[in-house]
Parts: C-alpha cells; structure tokens; sequence
C-alpha cells in the first residue's frame, strides 16, 4: 500500500496537499509551512518517502486511545524523517495544530493567507481504519511531493 501527499498550495504558515491511497483521493492533508531550514514545531515534512509505523507510547496515544476506545491500536507515526521525531498524523483544523506532524480533512478552506482542513476527526477515523492493519504489517509508504499549482505564498 502506498500513500502520495500531493501539495498543492502553500500559505504564510501552512501547506494544504491531498492524500492519495494506491493513486486514489482519501482526504486532504495540511502542514507547517515548507522551509529550507527547519523550525521546531512550525515546519513542514521535508518532501520524500518514508515508511509508516505504529507508536504505542506518549500522552496523544494515551488520548486518541481514550478517545476511539476499540478503534485505536497506536499512533500512525512517520518515521526515519530527518531532524525530526513523533510525527503522527492526526486531527487538527489549522498550522497552529500540527507541531510539524501532518493534519488531515474532508474538505479546506482558505482564511486570510492560510489553510485549515475540517471535519478532521471523520477523515482520521477513514483513513485510519483503511490503512491501521498494512502499517502493523509494516507494508504502507507515504510519499510527499512538492507539486504547488500556481500561488506559492500567499500575501
């Protein structure tokens, strides 16, 4: 299995993408913005491909397990992503929510010069339960291309 992040727009603080599984659209994706040099907490998943695993440890682990009691087996965590560590995906609306992990959405929307994703939480539960059983299986990749369609920045 294999996940494409598309991104296709970028703000002053945010990067909005769309996830593919296998080449066909999940949901959307949003992210710090993409930077040269990382800032801790504010900056996007450098672009490549990395593989996804489960990380049963920390207090989101602790909270989404509370959260989706029979559902949630661990975090969906990015891994061997270089200067950074703990990068999930999970629920959140705006740049502001992603501590340098990636957010996902059912639909976006554009306020002032950023992105937000919404109705998180149902496109967390969708994706996670499409893919939890290959990532115990260590079999899912997740592919993040830089493919910004017109505005770069956004003023």
């Amino acid at each position: 299995m294999e996940l494409t992040l598309k991104r296709v727009r970028q703000g002053n603080n945010s990067t909005l993408s769309e996830l593919y599984i296998d080449g066909r659209f999940q949901c959307y994706g949003l992210e710090d913005t993409v930077r040269d040099v990382k800032i801790k907490g504010w900056t996007a998943i450098p672009a490549g491909t990395y593989l996804l695993g489960i990380n049963r440890g920390g207090g989101m682990n602790a909270a989404y397990k509370k959260r989706f009691p029979g559902m949630h087996e661990g975090m969906i965590e990015i891994r061997a992503i270089p200067n950074f560590s703990s990068v999930y995906i999970h629920i959140g609306n705006t740049h502001e929510d992603t501590e340098g992990c990636l957010l996902v959405g059912t639909y976006f929307h554009r306020s002032n010069a950023d992105w937000g994703v919404y109705q998180s939480t149902e496109a967390y539960k969708q994706l996670y339960q499409t893919i939890i059983d290959m990532v115990k299986n260590g079999g899912v990749t997740l592919t993040i291309e830089n493919r910004f369609m017109g505005e770069v920045l956004l003023k």
